[in-house]
Order: structure tokens, then sequence, then C-alpha cells
């Protein structure tokens, strides 16, 4: 069975040449198993969640927001930065779904862990399945700049699919979480998904 483990190599200088608002980047010099001593520059993350939300007829609530970076609008499922260290994941995911979409989901499992840029970010999401859903209580959540603009749409799960493999769809949380989630219907099925308080040792957290 395959399974990624922990490993950590000398680090022999580090330093913090930029401090975002929410991120930085780091420079560590780090020595390689030959010996030599290598340079990686990397983006350092709070890390994220992010939440697929399956309505009782099969469709995945998604948003599309503008992106800067990319400079596109993308399709993409509800998400966001873990705000505190140590924060439980669930708590920021049912954070999110409120402030994103005004919706509450009864029934939560862990979908997917992944790290999205390895090569150079630390971040971490955990992606997550919410069902039973329905409109939340009080107000819609304010929001502001890109998020002001969101538009909304309830989406059959196949065609989240065919859109990720037409390449339609560029999203990191919105494509694995759809492939994760059709993945897990055509195999053990949602009831085989993880709890929603599964133990993360990318991001560890009080339940």
């Amino acid at each position: 069975m395959l399974q990624d483990i922990p490993e950590e190599w000398p680090v022999v200088a580090t330093a913090t040449p930029f401090t975002g608002n929410k991120t930085s980047v780091r420079t560590d010099k780090v020595v390689m198993p030959d010996g030599t001593v290598a340079q990686r520059d990397y983006q350092v993350h709070p890390g994220s969640v992010a939440v697929v939300a399956l309505d009782e007829r099969g469709r995945v609530l998604v948003l599309r927001q503008y992106r800067h970076p990319v400079r596109q609008k993308l399709w993409e499922v509800p998400a966001g930065l873990l705000d505190v260290p140590g924060e439980n994941p669930l708590h920021a995911a049912q954070r999110e779904l409120y402030e994103e979409a005004h919706v509450k989901a009864e029934d939560w499992r862990v979908l997917v862990d992944v790290y999205t840029t390895p090569g150079g970010c630390d971040e971490a999401v955990r992606i997550f399945l919410a069902r039973e859903l329905s409109e939340a209580d009080g107000e819609r959540f304010e929001v502001s700049e890109e998020e002001a603009d969101m538009e909304f749409a309830r989406v059959p799960l196949a065609e989240l699919v065919q859109g990720a493999l037409a390449g339609r769809l560029h999203n990191n949380c919105l494509v694995v979480g759809a492939l994760a989630l059709h993945a897990a219907l055509a195999g053990d099925g949602l009831d085989g998904l993880r709890p929603a308080d599964a133990v993360w040792p990318a991001r560890p957290f009080s339940v």
C-alpha cells in the first residue's frame, strides 16, 4: 500500500525575505543526501479548507470569482484559510460554507487531503463533503472585494467531472474534490469516507 511518510532533511540556515498579510516566503539552505547544500524558496501558508456541498439531487454547489494571479474568473467550491493556528478544520469549513453561500449542512465527511503545490508551497488543504444542505439562519454574511462579484450555481457532479477532464475547469479544490467524490461513489460509497474529525497530521488541531 502506497503511503507518504514524514521526513525532514537538515536545514543549516533559514531566512524570511517577505512577509505578507496571510502568507510569507521562506528561504532554507537544505543538506541534500549527497552532502551538498541547496537553497529552497517556498511560500509558507497557514492551510485551507474546501467544501464539496452535495444536495439531494446530486448537484454540487459552486461559485465563480475573479482570481487575479491567473487573470481568470474560476468556478470553485467554497473554501478559505485556516485563520487561527490549530483551528479545527471542520469549524473553518462550516464557516466558509455559511459566509460564501449562506448554506449549512448536517452531514460532514473528510473527502480528501492534499498539498496544493509541494514543490513551492507548504499549503495543505482538507476537502470536506457536506450533505443534507439547507439555507443558513439569519442574514447573509457581508462580502467585499472579489467575493462581492461572485456567481453561484448548483451543477450535477458528472458535469464538473466532464468539465475538468475537458480542460474547462481548473480550480484545484473543485477538480480534486469532484474527482474524489466521483471515485468514492464508484468505489466503497460515501459511508466509507473518513469522519469529519479525522486526524490531519499536516495541520494538527483540537477536536
